[in-house]
């Protein structure tokens, strides 16, 4: 287990709070917890959509809402291990109906963090996506 397998996972951790987050203030908070101020998220474009390119909280939370309203009663889980060395970690997920445990989508993520743990960037990659989303 790398040295620093508690940072990776404790900001991976609070990553997924942060997707999972419900309501405006309660997202607001969870983005500067997990996100440092000047933090990138990088998704590719679904299918039909356009990429996800943007910086600094607002922004990212944005991202977020627009997914909560794409997939309400849906959420973000890991799946699988987190692996991590120098500032970088990998993680697998899943968006989840909380109904009936169906994952339509998944993918991964690469972080970077910053010396005080929280991401400076991500970048994720889509395995499965439902067609027209």
């Amino acid at each position: 287990m790398p040295a620093n397998q508690d940072r990776y996972e404790n900001a991976v951790a609070r990553y997924f709070e942060a997707w999972n987050a419900g309501g405006k203030e309660a997202l607001t908070k969870a983005v500067a917890a997990a996100w440092t101020a000047d933090g990138t998220y990088t998704d590719p474009p679904p299918e039909g959509g356009p990429p996800a390119d943007v910086r600094g909280h607002d922004g990212i939370a944005a991202v977020i809402a627009g997914a909560h309203e794409q997939f309400p009663g849906f959420e973000f889980r890991l799946t699988g291990a987190v692996d991590g060395h120098h500032d970088l970690a990998r993680f697998s997920w899943e968006l989840v109906a909380v109904a009936d445990g169906s994952a339509p989508v998944a993918g991964f993520d690469v972080i970077t963090l910053s010396d005080d743990g929280r991401i400076r960037s991500v970048h994720g990659f889509l395995d499965r996506v439902p067609a027209g989303a």
